[in-house]
């Protein structure tokens, strides 16, 4: 099953914009209730047995059963008899909000994310609907949705042919309101096979890419350049008193703002992505957790860069393009030779040229890295340079893929897909 989300950029009606905001009015009511209900019946267990808090104390039988999923999605179908306003919104849309609630409780435990918070105007942003019903759905650049309707979004590009829309998400954003459709196909890919040209990718604060066959691309500033009329909005905001329409302008203000510095940082992590995957078989990175990086003395500059966004773009672009993609051993790399495989010990930050005393290599500090990360992709899959840097021997072409396969699958049947 292959599943793809494309984005559009939806043109409400004012009535339709008031249906939306009433929507996620009601979800917000009914997340920031479930929140409560669950924080309540977990602080109640918290009192020990033989002394009570003399601020406050949540009381509570002992036998009631924890507020799950299933729990709070019963309560919430009686509890429309006496709340009629979460009847005007559509019941998968609020079971949805519980589940959503449900699954950041469980990432809570199995991936140690924080306690789940109470959401405000500006929090609640976006509800998704699980089915769009029967009939037909899409007329031109409109797509029917429940209880709105007719919506018209800007057609950027087309559906591709065999997929299908299987829910569809409603996103406010600071420049309007956005259509996620997520798409399904009944079909298998299979995984790219490794072939072609190498390049191995060295990330950096001072270049921000830097490529085994040399080439350094700055980093681009995407805050910085904002930055100075960033920090006068905010300064203007400390002033404005809470809740009034002026404040929430200049939030608005804000939050286009901080939009567009996301949105030209995403474009030309795009940009960039498909450059290096051109004329490319194979793409390697280092296997770094970038949250460690945000959490360092040049975290500003880390976050702003965007790394991990990059490299989840860049795995994404090789994926739809055939191209290799694969992360190696970030140990080490710019302190190893990548002509000789000798250790040249550990380099200082200033220091921005690599120089071997073994053989007399000499090249820029992260492109020597880059060459070190392209060499440990190359052997991981069981090859060495000169065999990937030989014509006659490439791997992915002619009668040395063959050879290759039958080494490896004696007595197996090997499908051989062409090179990229």
């Amino acid at each position: 099953m292959l599943t793809l989300t494309y984005e559009y950029k939806a043109n409400p009606t004012p009535e339709q914009i008031q249906l939306i905001e009433h929507t996620l009015n009601i979800c917000r009511k009914v997340w920031n209730f479930a929140l409560c209900e669950r924080k309540d019946w977990i602080n109640s267990r918290k009192s020990p047995v033989n002394a009570c808090s003399i601020a406050c104390e949540y009381i509570m039988s002992a036998d009631a059963p924890y507020p799950n999923y299933n729990k709070q999605a019963k309560s919430l179908t009686q509890a429309k008899k006496h709340y009629p306003e979460l009847t005007t919104v559509n019941a998968q849309v609020l079971q949805q909000v519980l589940r959503k609630l449900e699954t950041a409780f469980i990432d809570m435990k199995r991936k140690g994310m924080g306690f789940p918070r109470f959401k405000n105007w500006y929090r609640m942003r976006s509800y998704v609907y699980p089915q769009l019903g029967r009939g037909e759905l899409l007329r031109g650049n409109q797509i029917k949705l429940p209880q709105i309707g007719w919506m018209e979004y800007v057609k950027s590009r087309e559906i591709p042919d065999g997929f299908v829309i299987k829910q569809v998400r409603v996103v406010r954003k600071a420049s309007g309101y956005f259509l996620m459709f997520t798409l399904e196909c009944n079909a298998k890919v299979p995984d790219i096979f490794p072939g072609g040209h190498p390049v191995g990718l060295d990330l950096g604060l001072d270049k921000f890419v830097a490529t085994s066959e040399g080439a350094l691309i700055e980093r681009p500033r995407f805050l910085q350049t904002l930055h100075r009329k960033l920090k006068l909005l905010q300064r203007r905001l400390k002033k404005k008193h809470k809740d009034s329409n002026n404040r929430h302008k200049l939030n608005r203000k804000i939050a286009r703002l901080h939009q567009r510095i996301c949105d030209t940082r995403k474009d030309w992590h795009f940009k960039l992505a498909h450059k290096l995957c051109d004329n490319t078989g194979m793409i390697f990175v280092e296997d770094i957790d970038f949250r460690v990086w945000a959490r360092g003395m040049f975290c500003k500059h880390t976050l702003d860069a965007g790394f991990g966004q990059f490299v989840s773009i860049l795995q994404w672009v090789c994926w739809k393009r055939g191209v290799y993609f694969a992360k190696v051993n970030k140990d080490y790399t710019s302190q190893v030779c990548p002509q000789c495989d000798t250790h040249t010990g550990k380099k200082d930050l200033k220091d921005r040229i690599h120089f071997c005393r073994s053989c007399g290599y000499t090249t820029h500090r992260d492109v020597a890295a880059a060459q070190v990360i392209r060499n440990r992709g190359i052997n991981a899959l069981g090859r060495s340079v000169e065999q990937i840097a030989c014509g006659d021997v490439l791997m992915g072409t002619g009668n040395s893929l063959v050879k290759s396969l039958r080494s490896r699958k004696k007595g197996e049947e090997a499908r051989i897909y062409p090179a990229s």
